[in-house]
């Protein structure tokens, strides 16, 4: 990995859109940091040290870079592009109108996207109120006695402002992950959440050796180090593991010339679903937190789920968690590949599995296995999500575990991805040829 990056910052074109990518991620740190008018900087800085527990808004502030807790200008960060990007997908296997602009190819594909655009900026109105009362009632920090001085001025023209702040943030970030995309290397979008979460890393790393009790720290922070390289090589190993279902075409005569003949095969993950059965699932149980935090509610409901949905390191919490886990990967590897669609494509090209016949036993055929590997995947994802609470029990903390649940999975997911494109325009770019 290292000597395909030395390589392509010596090819000219391959270092100008690596320079241009670091410099994006550059500027999008630096918005990071800079709190949005109306924001009382220093009790927020005395809250966030002060407080530990952000386990509600966990998931935006991971997204975030932890600009979230902050109220910064990125507060949202990526994550109302996230929920759109989803819901829009979803919707696709809904609505006739979506499927058939995804058949349409690139055009259609152009006109999903501007759809996503526009539900992104309602999600982060939507988001960014909320996040603004929240601070401003002195709920964003709950045990703070500053809490409630995070915004001094609450008028409406104020509360406005702020609003539409963190809203033009989200439409700046999202236009800096599409110039990442058109002129860069890799995924933009994946690439500011790349970023967001690694630069977390060192301070949650630097927290657990401070925090730490045998040896001045050092032993703690070593066991994360070595619970950290054995999660990224399982990440890897899972990641990187599929299923090749092989493919014949049979030959076809058009004329005087013969087409197809070919083999291939179908590539099916062990984890098809990636980290979105995880972002499900962690969005669906803050919601009942959420709920009893806004409503302050003292009925026996509300505090049953303060005493089991609120703290991750509860019995009750974590299978929730895992279930959930389970039942997104499957419903989502489901309505992501439909194998009667598969089948017939194959079928209308003259392609089929050897053994199968085309149709609907190739569909039925290709629902098995999908399954079949679906289980191990869905049972890894859980796995890999419940780490940051173990290390809850383990280490005393949770939101200063590092190689846990969501964010290895992307860091990871996205690293090997930017990886792979560099040395696909590296191969392009530096090929040998047949004479040498």
């Amino acid at each position: 990995m290292l000597s395909a990056f030395a390589r392509a910052f010596q090819t000219p074109d391959l270092r100008k859109k690596l320079l241009f990518t670091l410099g994006i991620m550059v500027l999008f740190r630096l918005g990071s940091h800079i709190p949005i008018p109306g924001v009382s900087f220093t009790a927020v800085n005395e809250c966030v040290k002060e407080t530990k527990n952000n386990g509600l808004f966990g998931l935006v502030n991971l997204f975030s870079g932890g600009a979230l807790l902050q109220l910064t200008i990125f507060a949202l960060g990526i994550m109302p592009y996230i929920t759109a990007s989803i819901i829009l997908q979803l919707l696709t296997v809904v609505i006739p109108r979506l499927e058939a602009l995804k058949k349409e190819g690139q055009a259609g594909q152009a006109k999903i996207t501007q759809y996503t655009r526009y539900l992104t900026i309602a999600l982060a109105v939507l988001q960014g109120t909320g996040i603004v009362a929240t601070a401003s009632s002195g709920a964003l920090f709950s045990g703070c006695p500053l809490a409630n001085q995070i915004v001094p001025d609450t008028s409406v023209f104020r509360i406005a402002t702020m609003v539409i702040t963190m809203t033009a943030g989200t439409t700046v970030i999202m236009w800096l992950g599409e110039l990442i995309t058109d002129r860069g290397i890799g995924n933009g979008m994946s690439l500011l959440i790349f970023t967001s979460i690694a630069a977390q890393f060192p301070s949650s790393m630097w927290a657990i050796k401070q925090s730490g009790t045998i040896g001045g720290g050092w032993v703690e922070f070593l066991s994360v180090v070595a619970v950290g390289v054995i999660v990224v090589m399982l990440v890897i190993f899972v990641e990187q593991a599929q299923r090749r279902i092989p493919v014949q075409y049979a030959k076809r005569m058009i004329g005087r010339r013969a087409f197809g003949g070919t083999s291939t095969y179908i590539p099916l993950k062990v984890n098809q679903a990636g980290v979105i059965p995880v972002i499900f699932a962690s969005s669906l149980l803050y919601i009942p937190a959420l709920v009893v935090q806004l409503t302050n509610s003292q009925a026996g409901w509300a505090v049953w789920i303060k005493q089991n949905f609120v703290k991750g390191d509860h019995p009750i919490y974590m299978a929730t968690y895992f279930l959930l886990i389970v039942f997104f990967a499957f419903f989502y590897v489901a309505i992501s590949f439909n194998p009667e669609e598969v089948a017939d494509n194959m079928k209308k090209y003259g392609g089929f599995i050897p053994g199968i016949r085309a149709g609907r036993p190739t569909a039925e055929y290709l629902n098995y296995v999908l399954t079949r590997i679906t289980w191990p995947g869905s049972l890894y994802l859980g796995l890999i999500a419940l780490i940051p609470m173990i290390a809850l029990v383990a280490f005393g903390q949770q939101t200063n575990f590092p190689f846990g649940g969501t964010s290895v999975l992307i860091v990871v997911g996205v690293g090997l991805e930017t990886v792979k494109q560099i040395e696909s325009q590296l191969q392009q770019r530096n090929y040998e040829g047949f004479l040498r």
